[in-house]
């Protein structure tokens, strides 16, 4: 748990309320702004002037892993510093326990102590929101990557299969072998949506491309976003079995990937591809080599967006998506390892997504 900014009061309910829980480290990093690059820009450009909201209170509960998990949770919490930064609210962070089961509890914790805004990273605590919002009509509620349908609550939407696509285009665009990897953390309709994207991305440059594909833990069971182990097990099962590019939609457990890819030895032969943020910029130096692109998933965008219209006066509930037009979605060029070729061809596909020449599926 960490802690900013909050009345003493709430720092001490919300310990004892995760006295079994797990608590995540602490990782500043930025990651691309754009599908043509990477960046390290704080999401809302320079920030500006910006405003005032110092006599309101922020809470954001992450999903399992919380900060330091280099990627979805760490997204998120960039976008939440930086508006902390520019409009100087209060905050509350709150992780909730290993297996999740306080997601609720910890969302009724946040509104009971008059939080003006809470957000709900990630899409398993779409039941939680849904039973703690109208319990709390004057509390404001934003939930990652599900919907909601309450007055009070902004579903923050992703076009994930669109990055997803331009990556698992330059995967084929770069392998050797004509077989590539999918690892997807959890076997739910939202990480096929990537599955789905990266199918489509890599069948569009080479209609031959072999594509293994392997979830983590099934549809119920999140540990597939915290097992690193597990996910370098497959991913080496995957590379001696042919593959030389391997794309992980698996949070946390993307870590595996990267060992696994490096344990090869094969630099420049086989490569691995992180998602959510460029994970170039955060791995360690020893897997970075590894490291071909990263699909950038905007969560920073979408939190800093929904904390400025609020602190601004502006909170609007319903559903907001983040797509390519919107830089919610993109992939990273740290490294420099894509080379112009590729990602001239990358941009071409991405204007061609965008003019709706190119319609990326969203199911398997």
């Amino acid at each position: 748990m960490r802690i900013r900014g909050w009345k003493q009061a709430i720092a001490v309910t919300a310990a004892l309320a995760l006295a079994l829980g797990a608590c995540g480290g602490d990782d500043d990093d930025d990651d691309g702004a754009d599908g043509g690059g990477s960046e390290t820009t704080a999401p809302g450009g320079d920030g500006g002037d910006g405003g005032d909201a110092s006599d309101m209170t922020f809470g954001l509960v992450y999903d399992v892993g919380g900060r330091g998990d280099q990627s979805f949770n760490d997204a998120a919490a960039r976008g939440f510093d930086q508006a902390q930064e520019e409009f100087g609210y209060d905050t509350e962070e709150l992780e909730p326990s290993a297996g999740g089961e306080n997601r609720e509890e910890l969302l009724r914790l946040l509104a009971e102590q008059q939080a003006d805004l809470v957000f709900a990273i990630g899409f398993a605590f779409a039941d939680g929101v849904t039973a703690a919002a109208p319990d709390f009509p004057d509390v404001n509620f934003a939930i990652v990557d599900s919907v909601v349908e309450a007055d009070n609550v902004a579903s923050l939407v992703f076009a994930e299969e669109q990055g997803s696509f331009l990556v698992c285009a330059a995967a084929a665009l770069t392998s050797q072998t004509g077989k590539i990897g999918f690892i997807g953390g959890v076997e739910v309709d939202l990480i096929k949506k990537f599955e789905a994207g990266c199918r489509a991305g890599a069948e569009q440059v080479n209609p031959d491309i072999e594509i293994e594909v392997q979830y983590l833990s099934p549809a119920g069971d999140f540990s597939g976003f915290n097992d690193p182990a597990k996910a370098r097990e497959v991913a080496t099962a995957m590379y001696e079995g042919g593959a030389d590019v391997i794309y992980h939609a698996a949070g946390g457990s993307g870590g595996g990937l990267f060992e696994a890819a490096a344990a090869t030895g094969r630099q420049g032969e086989v490569w691995a591809i992180g998602v959510d943020s460029d994970q170039y910029l955060t791995a360690d130096a020893t897997v970075q080599p590894y490291i071909l692109t990263s699909m950038l998933k905007r969560v920073d965008v979408a939190v800093y967006e929904t904390a400025k219209a609020m602190a601004e006066g502006n909170f609007a509930g319903g559903v907001q998506t983040f797509d390519l037009s919107r830089d919610g979605v993109g992939y990273s060029t740290s490294g420099d390892f894509l080379g112009d070729d590729v990602i001239s061809q990358l941009e071409d596909l991405k204007q061609q997504i965008i003019d709706g020449e190119i319609e990326v599926p969203t199911t398997v």
